[in-house]
């Protein structure tokens, strides 16, 4: 890994490529400090302070939420559009010849998207604004203010959108997942302060501590162990002829992967379980608070639906991403067999069982690390520094996808000398 690193620093375009991303970076923690004109900050202290649900939202917008920066949305939006696209692209026709045409496709799907997180972002934005004047977190509570900062509020997250593409076009890796990936790594140095001052306090004691830096540790290395795991069905193609050549006559793999969906499952069955307590917030129903309190945060129904909700999606977003009759279809088009397995509907059949199986241990690993920060505490005694499987999995993912393209750089720079 060191001499990887190494190679990856004696390019001169890496170096430039990680200054401009370094740079993105600086100017995307400025705007976490910048606050929305008309908020009352101590307002919103308090709503902090009273469930850990935003604790989890403000730490991927890099701590931008609770001091209601500009940026408090942060790329949510996006995430959210990017995932509507994608389950269009599998239901509507125009959208899905969009992705199977070249790059002209691609543009018109980004396009759709950008345009569509500008309407989730303002319908997100202007809900938190009228929250905010529910709680009395306005300076001024007229429906002139909760636009301003409605609009304040999507304007941050269309500036984010430009950042990540810059860093996508300039920089190094994929901007958007960069830039969640920036705002959870930020909140590191803040967690083990924390812990510091619970240990010097004598809140917490040494065992304790060190204990949940144990267990933080076996995240990680079961996140990288699984993210990187992956199911290799050997595939040989037949020698063929066409025209004078010969194509054909050489093995590869298919590689499914454990974790095929990622973190989307999460993102679904969160969004889900937050959406009784966002709709408490409006609707004084004496069923809604009743919802509110059973899937509230921490509580024995938001665990055990939230485990259910993510093995679901995880299923249901893998079938949706991952075309196992169009793959066979191409394979048996160039003369790709799996051995012993006969072409067509028994290759598709047999793809299918198997990332039936591994997809439910993606499953179960998924809802585990979910639910995990639910029991930290509760294990180790340590309150108030949150230390979530999800951020975990996304930091890992983004990291390893960053060094991969760094990699495949410092390859392309090496082998230029056969493209000249």
């Amino acid at each position: 890994m060191l001499e990887s690193i190494q190679n990856v620093l004696n390019v001169p375009e890496f170096r430039k490529r990680a200054v401009f991303t370094l740079i993105m970076f600086i100017i995307f923690r400025l705007g976490v400090h910048i606050p929305v004109p008309g908020v009352d900050a101590t307002a919103i202290e308090s709503l902090f302070n009273s469930g850990q649900s935003f604790g989890l939202l403000d730490l991927f917008s890099g701590g931008a939420l609770s001091k209601f920066s500009v940026l408090a949305m942060s790329i949510t939006p996006y995430i959210n559009a990017s995932i509507i696209m994608q389950l269009l692209t599998a239901v509507v026709p125009t959208f899905e010849q969009w992705s199977k045409d070249n790059q002209d496709g691609r543009d018109k799907i980004q396009k759709v998207t950008r345009y569509g997180t500008v309407i989730l972002g303002f319908i997100q934005a202007f809900a938190m604004s009228y929250a905010l004047k529910a709680n009395n977190a306005l300076i001024d509570n007229s429906w002139s203010m909760v636009l301003m900062v409605a609009i304040i509020l999507t304007a941050g997250t269309c500036f984010l959108m430009w950042l990540g593409d810059q860093i996508t076009a300039g920089g190094i890796g994929d901007g958007i997942s960069l830039i969640i990936f920036a705002g959870i790594v930020a909140r590191f140095p803040n967690g083990v302060n924390t812990l510091y001052q619970y240990v010097q306090a004598g809140t917490i004691n040494i065992f304790q501590a060190v204990l949940f830096a144990l267990i933080a540790l076996f995240m990680i290395v079961i996140v990288i162990e699984v993210t990187q795991g992956q199911r290799r069905i050997q595939v040989h193609y037949a020698k063929r002829v066409v025209g004078r050549k010969m194509y054909g006559g050489h093995s590869t793999h298919i590689p499914l992967k454990v974790n095929q969906a990622g973190v989307i499952p999460i993102i679904f069955a969160s969004s889900v379980l937050m959406f009784p307590i966002t709709v408490a917030q409006f609707i004084r129903n004496d069923t809604i608070q009743w919802l509110a309190q059973v899937f509230g945060w921490g509580t024995i129904g938001n665990t055990v639906a939230y485990a259910v909700l993510i093995i679901f999606f995880t299923y249901f977003y893998t079938a949706i991403s991952l075309n196992i009759p169009q793959m066979t279809e191409n394979m048996q088009k160039y003369g790709g067999f799996i051995p012993g397995i006969r072409p067509g509907l028994p290759t598709a059949k047999y793809i299918d069982r198997i990332m039936t199986r591994i997809t439910l241990a993606g499953a179960i690993f998924l809802a585990f690390v979910a639910i995990l920060p639910n029991f930290i505490g509760w294990i180790t005694g340590i309150q108030g520094v949150y230390f979530g499987g999800t951020a975990v999995l996304i930091v890992v993912g983004v990291a390893i996808d960053t060094m991969k393209q760094a990699e495949s750089l410092v390859l392309n720079k090496q082998y230029q000398g056969f493209v000249k």
